[in-house]
């Protein structure tokens, strides 16, 4: 059973952080009991919060950023999480880089692992250098996710097992 899961992105600043905050808010309306955090593979805005653009589309859906403090992935988080989540392939191929050999399994992408339409492109795309609609388009894209999560974590399934990323 996944109890913990670790969504990942480049800087942590806009996509992670955004998706870890539907999961939360989500995941407890639906009485799961599951731990959520995000992190960064890059090390540029450690401490600092989300991406302003973030807060705003999250605020607008009822979901709360302001707390969020940046921090880069680290050697531990693959010990600490049963599913390690990235937004998209560059991000999946750094985490399995870094990932332990026995650990790669658990490593996939975020879409993937949610099961969605084989027909939808499987990555999270970055808005940081687009308007506002880009990030209500990453915003969709988590909650369409996270409702997949749900879906799978309540039948019992393996976030990693169901994931065509296994084959990347």
């Amino acid at each position: 059973m996944t109890s913990s899961i670790l969504f990942v992105c480049l800087g942590n600043i806009c996509r992670s952080p955004l998706v870890a905050a539907v999961a939360r808010q989500r995941f407890a309306d639906a009485g799961l009991s599951v731990a959520v955090d995000s992190c960064g593979t890059g090390g540029w805005h450690v401490g600092q919060g989300a991406d302003p653009r973030s807060i705003r589309v999250a605020e607008e859906a009822g979901y709360s950023l302001r707390d969020h403090r940046v921090r880069q992935l680290a050697a531990d988080d693959f010990s600490r999480f049963d599913a390690i989540l990235a937004m998209d392939d560059d991000n999946l191929a750094l985490l399995r880089e870094h990932s332990p050999v026995d650990d790669k399994d658990r490593v996939s992408l975020f879409l993937d692992a949610a099961g969605l339409d084989p027909y939808v492109p499987p990555i999270v795309p970055d808005p940081y250098y687009e308007d506002l609609d880009a990030f209500r388009h990453v915003l969709k894209l988590a909650e369409q996710g996270v409702d997949g999560l749900i879906g799978r974590l309540r039948r019992g399934e393996s976030l990693a097992a169901a994931s065509r990323s296994a084959a990347r």
